[in-house]
């Protein structure tokens, strides 16, 4: 297998572990009973420390790793002076899309353990908040900034850049780093922030603490646009002159995959977890709900289908993206 073609078969890779993450996920948290009060009120979710947490987590950094690893190596194939072929330009732009989406999914993820932390204090302690809350938030903006970085800033060199050029081109590379990460960093921070005035005073953000985190956001946003403009000021150095990208219909014939994929995707997601939502028995007793067991045809009927559509999109994806880019011998 050539390396374009590894470089395409990565984010999917990544894709497919992260979708049974997700399943596990899923079903973990079968397991977590919502609380109720002696009088039958509706009181949390559960306990703020879940294994669905991480879990989830923990899935989104495993595509987050085929995406880069993807990148990664096709940006090694282009930088390594091989004459770009339409295969590698696909697997170039598949692998820029992938980091894309993985970034989304990062961001996501911190901001709905933002939102869903407000509700559910309760009487817990300060290390389940912070384990089961803070940490997760923070662990995923770390991955979304090492992410950012490393797949957009810290590039290799051509091999026939010169001394200057790589100098340059390092300390636009540390400009572009600061620009990229600052307002990330900043936005992470501001909800933390708000967590902990959340925590401590027990009720919802006051004004002046918006006001507060609103302005740690646009500080961020001021300084890395600073830092941006530094990095713009340094000119990179010259590319190499390249060949004609790939024609109007093979383009379009790699949106209308990349379009195929995505929706396949999102409905082998939806349909895995609304699986695992078919097992739960409801009760309206205040008592949650009753597990019920996995049967072979809860497994044809309603998990199977999910199962077969991830495995369409990574078999899919990849036969299509190769197929349409195959030099005719």
């Amino acid at each position: 297998m050539k390396l374009p073609q590894r470089a395409i078969l990565a984010p999917l890779l990544g894709l497919g572990c992260g979708w049974i993450l997700f399943m596990f996920a899923s079903w973990s948290d079968l397991f977590v009973q919502p609380v109720y009060d002696a009088a039958g009120n509706f009181l949390s979710d559960g306990p703020s420390v879940r294994l669905s947490t991480y879990l989830y987590l923990l899935g989104i950094a495993l595509f987050a790793f085929g995406a880069f690893l993807g990148l990664r190596l096709s940006s090694k194939h282009r930088a390594g002076g091989t004459t770009d072929s339409a295969l590698a330009l696909a697997a170039y732009r598949f692998g820029n899309l992938s980091v894309i989406i993985a970034l989304a999914a990062g961001a996501v993820f911190a901001i709905a353990n933002f939102l869903n932390a407000f509700g559910g204090r309760n009487a817990e302690s300060l290390g389940d908040r912070i384990i089961g809350v803070y940490l997760p938030i923070v662990l995923a903006t770390a991955l979304v900034v090492v992410l950012l970085l490393f797949s957009f800033v810290y590039r290799s060199f051509s091999p026939d850049s010169s001394e200057a050029d790589q100098k340059k081109a390092t300390i636009r590379q540390k400009a572009l780093g600061w620009g990229y990460a600052l307002p990330i960093l900043a936005a992470a921070i501001a909800i933390i922030l708000g967590l902990i005035v959340y925590d401590v005073t027990g009720t919802s953000l006051e004004t002046w603490v918006w006001v507060i985190i609103q302005v740690l956001i646009a500080s961020g946003i001021i300084l890395g646009t600073r830092f941006a403009r530094r990095a713009k000021a340094e000119k990179p150095p010259a590319p190499k002159p390249r060949t004609a990208g790939a024609s109007g219909a093979w383009n379009l014939n790699f949106v209308l995959s990349i379009v195929f994929g995505g929706v396949v995707s999102v409905m082998a997601f939806v349909f895995g977890i609304g699986a695992f939502e078919q097992l739960r028995d409801y009760n309206f007793d205040y008592a949650g709900w009753e597990i019920e067991p996995v049967t072979f045809s809860w497994v044809v009927g309603d998990f199977a289908p999910a199962l077969v559509l991830i495995a369409l999109v990574i078999i899919g994806l990849y036969a299509t993206i190769t197929e349409r880019h195959r030099v005719e011998g």
